[in-house]
């Protein structure tokens, strides 16, 4: 008997997405299309933006750098734990990084803080601490928590367990029953995050966003920046792949799958919500997840897009050595030479 995936391998295979890039189309149309289902598919989200109910729960002095532990409210019924931190050696208004942690115990990680045992490996290991980067490197940093990670994670299916490992299996599955997807809901929070930042015009200048992240974390950038145009430039990193060679390659997250979306376009093509912003990719070239093969043949795709709408010096494929990690040695050289 045929094993159940050779049936959907074989499917990807043959499958020819509806939207993808055709250098014969009208350009600005097929952007529009592409926009238009993207929205739809990531799932239904607020029709009207309410009260963002900002709350700082606490502030502290670094010697480096102003913290402030702050809340707000995306949509009714959620609310969004953030730390932002203001580097002291720069002019304000300055550039902010909006760091987002992928599959980890939680935010925590992009400070450079270990709560969990597990922690310090995500750090040391991986470069994952991106808030003490940004700051490093000029940026303010907002790390924020996406929803089912860290603070966020589901009760439901974790039980009370301060030290199970974060997993949004059910609140990925749960999004789908209203039309919604766990993916989507992220994107939202990120626009709200904006919002929040523009509140902030003495501190922060909301005409130069970063928007950074590693797995987990580096998916949601790329969907984010697709959808949110006031973000400067887009950074993620082992997380952009072809569906073929990542999430339907081996298991991943729930929270990865976006239903019907492999039947329009394929992640490179997606790339022309984002031109001709500046776009760096990290993949990792001994990555386990996200294979590297299918990260450049997506960046293939994504350099003819920007030839396209004349941005061909602002798309950059950086490779890392190893595996599955963050690799700050490629990304601040890019941020510096891309962001402007």
């Amino acid at each position: 008997m045929l094993p159940m995936d050779l049936c959907h391998e074989k499917l990807m295979e043959n499958i020819k997405p509806t939207l993808a890039y055709d250098e014969s189309k009208d350009f600005d149309t097929w952007r529009e299309q592409v926009r238009e289902k993207l929205s739809e598919l990531l799932g239904d989200m607020p029709t009207e933006r309410c009260d963002l109910n900002i709350r700082v729960e606490w502030e502290k002095e670094h010697e480096t750098f102003c913290e402030k532990r702050i809340l707000f409210t995306p949509e009714e019924n959620v609310d969004i734990p953030c730390h932002l931190w203001v580097p002291k050696n720069v002019q304000l208004p300055c550039p902010v990084a909006i760091c987002l942690q992928g599959h980890t115990t939680g935010m925590h990680i992009s400070l450079g803080k270990t709560i969990y045992p597990q922690d310090a490996a995500y750090i040391n290991g991986g470069d994952r601490d991106l808030a003490v980067q940004a700051v490093q490197n000029g940026f303010a940093a907002l790390s924020m928590e996406m929803r089912a990670f860290g603070e966020l994670k589901s009760r439901i299916q974790l039980g009370n367990d301060p030290d199970a490992e974060t997993t949004c299996a059910h609140p990925a599955m749960t999004a789908l029953l209203m039309g919604r997807t766990l993916i989507g809901e992220r994107v939202w929070d990120v626009s709200r995050a904006i919002d929040m930042l523009e509140t902030m015009p003495e501190v922060i200048d909301t005409k130069k966003i970063l928007l950074t992240g590693q797995s987990g974390g580096g998916t949601a950038t790329y969907y984010a920046a697709c959808m949110e145009p006031r973000i400067t430039m887009a950074m993620p990193c082992c997380s952009i792949c072809s569906y073929k060679r990542s999430i339907l390659w081996r298991q991943h997250c729930v929270c990865n799958y976006i239903p019907h979306i492999a039947k329009y376009v394929d992640m490179g093509d997606l790339a022309c919500l984002i031109a001709p912003r500046p776009l760096a990719i990290i993949a990792g070239v001994k990555d386990p997840d996200f294979h590297i093969d299918g990260s450049r043949e997506i960046a293939q795709t994504i350099q003819k897009i920007y030839d396209k709408v004349g941005a061909s010096d602002k798309f950059r494929l950086l490779e890392g050595p190893e595996g599955h990690r963050y690799y700050a040695g490629l990304a601040w050289p890019a941020v510096h030479e891309l962001f402007g």
